[in-house]
């Protein structure tokens, strides 16, 4: 297939390209957010002509802090405020009435880039009429309309519910450019009976950030991440309230032992809709109950409402106990011996990848005598971990270069040239 370049030149050269970033951006994962950062910036370094939107779950954030024209992906957003008849008609409109905008949106683009994410994944709960149907539509309209759509650096895993794997597999096939983050997921793909010999594994995004610290932090301070954790897609919803339960007592538990132990803890959420931070209110209600003497100083919770905020909010602490993926990221990107508390695969090969693959363990299976154990020996190593996870921080650096390297070469073959990478800028 021939893809368009629907620009006018001018004296001589191509016009610049118009470049739509879309997904579940500005709508409370900071993990989202953080690829996006990255892609933005990237863009802005490598091909600052290229005129720049968004389609997304959060237009406002978006527009206000990144600076870009955004539009939200779902029609009329607020329904949830409509009544009886209004919002039945709403609901069997919302659909069909996505589909029409995004193609329209698309239809307007050279480019449409999925700035990373998981969006090839099932690890937490989504149905097939959800995001899946979401890309869908959008893969088929850029084949519709010419327009180059890329997933760049995403996440998949094998998918069990059929109608999710048909959506996104179909949208993945769709598309004109695929990399993965992992091997996880392009095997994953591959499995599922996608094609993957000329797709590439290079990194998460968020990697490309800079480290807002390079300091050891205080080793007798300890980051915890929570989680509004409920399940998988593959586990059955009538058990998520107890999983959930199990998986705050066991955290509480924790964190109560570290206040104990003498160490000072800095709790931090993944997200900013509110879901973690409940999870973090809880648990400090339990140590005020437990502890009621306890020193505002030996347990605190900064506010978090971006990547930034987060890195600024672990760079404190030694070592770093988290759960969401990206938290993992984060504390990793900081060079923070870490422990992960698993809920997906993605996490383990993380972890693995970087040489931590003993301080990992499995959400469905937190044992805190277990996390106590693997703490200390954290701390007990954390000299040799930091050089490991420094060094291996290095070679990430070399594969997003190749990511963004391999980017213009697919979808910007009018700037005929590959520019030397520069250091992204800081946020």
């Amino acid at each position: 297939m021939t893809w368009k370049n629907s620009g006018r030149a001018r004296e001589g050269r191509p016009a610049a390209l118009t470049v739509g970033l879309f997904g579940g951006l500005g709508s409370g994962n900071i993990g989202n957010d953080a690829s996006l950062e990255a892609m933005l910036s990237y863009l802005r370094t490598d091909h600052p002509e290229a005129v720049l939107d968004a389609m997304c779950g959060g237009p406002d954030l978006v527009r206000a802090r990144y600076g870009i024209p955004a539009r939200s992906i779902h029609w009329a957003p607020g329904h949830q405020s409509a009544r009886g008849l209004q919002r039945l008609a709403v609901k069997a409109l919302r659909k069909p009435v996505d589909a029409v905008r995004i193609a329209g949106w698309v239809r307007r683009h050279d480019v449409v880039i999925v700035p990373g994410m998981g969006i090839l994944e099932t690890g937490l709960p989504v149905r097939p009429w959800q995001f899946p149907y979401i890309l869908f539509v959008l893969s088929v309209a850029g084949r519709v309309f010419r327009t180059r759509v890329a997933l760049v650096s995403v996440g998949a895993n094998v998918i069990n519910q059929r109608m999710t794997r048909w959506l996104l597999c179909r949208a993945a096939r769709l598309a004109c450019y695929r990399s993965y983050r992992d091997a996880l997921s392009r095997e994953a793909m591959r499995q599922m009976g996608q094609d993957v010999t000329a797709d590439h594994v290079f990194t998460d995004l968020a990697f490309a950030l800079p480290a807002v610290s390079a300091e050891p932090g205080d080793p007798r301070t300890v980051g915890v991440g929570v989680m509004d954790y409920y399940g998988s897609n593959d586990e059955s919803r009538r058990h998520a309230a107890q999983r959930h339960a199990t998986y705050v007592a066991a955290l509480q538990d924790f964190v109560l032992w570290l206040v104990d132990s003498g160490r000072r803890v800095r709790l931090f959420v993944g997200d900013t809709n509110g879901s973690d931070d409940r999870v973090l209110q809880s648990i400090l209600a339990g140590l005020q109950e437990a502890r009621p003497g306890l020193g505002a100083a030996q347990v605190t919770a900064e506010p978090v409402r971006s990547y930034g905020d987060l890195m600024r909010a672990m760079a404190p602490a030694s070592t770093v106990v988290a759960t969401r993926y990206h938290n993992v990221i984060c504390a990793l990107k900081l060079g923070k011996p870490t422990i992960s508390i698993s809920y997906a695969q993605k996490n383990t090969a993380l972890m693995t990848a970087m040489g931590l693959s003993a301080f990992c363990q499995d959400i469905g299976a937190l044992d805190g005598a277990a996390l106590i154990g693997q703490l200390n020996e954290l701390e007990r190593q954390a000299p040799q971990l930091r050089t490991a996870i420094a060094r291996y921080n290095a070679e990430l650096e070399r594969a997003i270069a190749a990511q963004f390297a391999e980017l213009t070469a697919v979808l910007f073959p009018v700037a005929g040239r590959r520019p030397a990478r520069r250091r992204l800028a800081g946020r």
